[in-house]
């Protein structure tokens, strides 16, 4: 356990929580279009506006840490993904846009829910394919990024795409069923099995394509002993999986939202037992890419101080807004 395997596990739990936080109020977006006009809009919207804005910190950590602690494969992968960066970044800035007018500005609302699903649903897709395009390779050559402009674009990048799209909505609609009651909540588990199933199934799909994707792929999830370390990653997530979907269908408040992200967390150390050690497939491992000693040192006690802080504020927000969600806020 180096300084450089450190920062590789720092950078994982930044990137887990902005999915797992922004994750589910993209997914409100992406849902947005399924809800009422009017007043079942505005709780679900209401539900997340003390938490948005903050829930995107762990996006700066994440693509901070990245250059700061990894310089090397920053300067790799976003040339490589350019386009879908960009559009991410323009569907972030829609969508908070959107957040903010759809109240200031009542007479062009439809407008602004427009703009916010369309941010939602952008932001989500181009983070999908953005993983999706790591995971298939990105051509390297004397350090730099040597492939085309739209070697991002494949079947594979799109099935990822797809696949975040769906889990973001099984975030998105399982917080709903925490955070309203009465006919909003029963719509909200509906639109959360049906999420739920979809991501199940495009989990699979993505995991399936892997063994044909890559040969090193395979031999660690199909050939002794790499198989009996990696076997309870895929077992432990089918029984999550059941048991958030039986909590959808027994009526359940928090619970499902609690497995959704456990079904996440299993999912990312997936990606981990496949991509390990790479931080740029297929030839640029973590030491490779990693920032010299003294900097991963130096930025480290700036982390040891910021991150329990930005735990700290993120802890005390969601306690305050912990109840239900009226006609009129928390509650």
């Amino acid at each position: 356990m180096d300084l450089t395997t450190i920062w590789a596990f720092i950078i994982a739990f930044a990137v887990f929580a902005y999915v797992v936080m922004d994750g589910f109020d993209l997914g409100i977006g992406i849902l947005f279009p399924t809800f009422d006009p009017g007043r079942e809009r505005d709780r679900a919207m209401n539900s997340i506006a003390p938490v948005w804005d903050g829930n995107e910190t762990w996006l700066v950590l994440g693509g901070g840490g990245l250059f700061a602690a990894f310089p090397l494969a920053y300067a790799v992968v976003l040339p490589a993904t350019y386009p879908l960066i960009i559009a991410m970044l323009l569907g972030l800035v829609f969508r908070g846009v959107a957040f903010e007018y759809r109240w200031r500005d009542p007479n062009h609302r439809r407008f602004w829910d427009f703009a916010f699903t369309g941010g939602s649903l952008m932001a989500a897709m181009a983070q999908g394919m953005t993983l999706g395009a790591l995971l298939q390779g990105v051509e390297v050559v004397d350090r730099a990024y040597a492939g085309s402009w739209f070697d991002w674009l494949t079947p594979y990048t799109l099935l990822c795409g797809f696949g975040v799209v769906a889990g973001y909505a099984l975030l998105g609609s399982t917080w709903l069923i925490w955070k309203l009651d009465g006919e909003g909540q029963a719509h909200a588990r509906k639109l959360a099995l049906r999420s739920a199933l979809a991501t199940v199934v495009l989990m699979g799909a993505v995991s399936l394509y892997n063994v044909f994707l890559n040969a090193e792929y395979a031999a660690r999830w199909l050939t002794a002993p790499e198989i009996y370390f990696a076997a309870p990653v895929p077992i432990l997530t089918l029984l999550i999986a059941a048991s958030l979907v039986r909590a959808i269908t027994r009526d359940r408040n928090s619970k499902p939202f609690w497995l959704s992200i456990a079904l996440f967390f299993f999912g990312m150390a997936g990606l981990g037992v496949t991509m390990w050690p790479y931080v740029v497939p297929p030839d640029m491992t973590i030491w490779d890419a990693a920032a010299p000693e003294r900097s991963q040192v130096f930025m480290l006690i700036g982390v040891a101080i910021t991150m329990p802080l930005i735990l700290a504020y993120t802890a005390w927000a969601y306690w305050v807004f912990r109840g239900k969600v009226g006609d009129d806020g928390y509650h």
